[in-house]
């Protein structure tokens, strides 16, 4: 192998290197975490479904919702099925209708994706906000 040879190869592996560097010290300049999405309103849009409340149906569904820079849901999605599709279609129908303060990364609303587990239990009125609750207190948020 020629000197040159020998240079351009130490050349490509010193600037993968320094690229990588790079991307680590970019990665550690990031100064805070993103603050999460807080809901806003106290009463739930979930409604449990009558016929299902009749039958005993109970169970939680996870739900994958992007939260827009303004606070609005753009996507939902049934990241984990409670096992009664009638739940799962309500828990879906109810995020939509949910408005949030924006995430927010260095002061600036960014939108996130956030794991929305909305639990379905008997024991109150089934139009009662408290038997159909997103726990939506501590959202994990994510980029998109």
């Amino acid at each position: 192998m020629s000197g040159t040879e020998r240079t351009r190869r130490r050349r490509r592996r010193d600037g993968g290197q320094c690229a990588f560097a790079a991307l680590v010290a970019l990665a550690a300049c990031r100064s805070e975490p993103i603050e999460q999405p807080v809901p806003l309103g106290a009463e739930s849009p979930v409604e449990y479904p009558r016929a299902l409340y009749g039958r005993n149906a109970e169970g939680t569904t996870i739900l994958r919702v992007l939260v827009n820079d303004s606070g609005r849901i753009d996507s939902v999605a049934v990241a984990e099925g409670s096992g009664h599709a009638g739940l799962d279609s309500a828990a879906v129908q109810g995020a939509l209708a949910m408005e949030f303060e924006p995430a927010l990364e260095d002061g600036e609303p960014v939108a996130v994706w956030v794991d929305l587990p909305v639990r379905f239990a008997k024991g109150s009125d089934p139009a009662s906000s408290d038997s159909s609750r997103p726990d939506s207190s501590r959202p994990e948020a994510r980029q998109p």
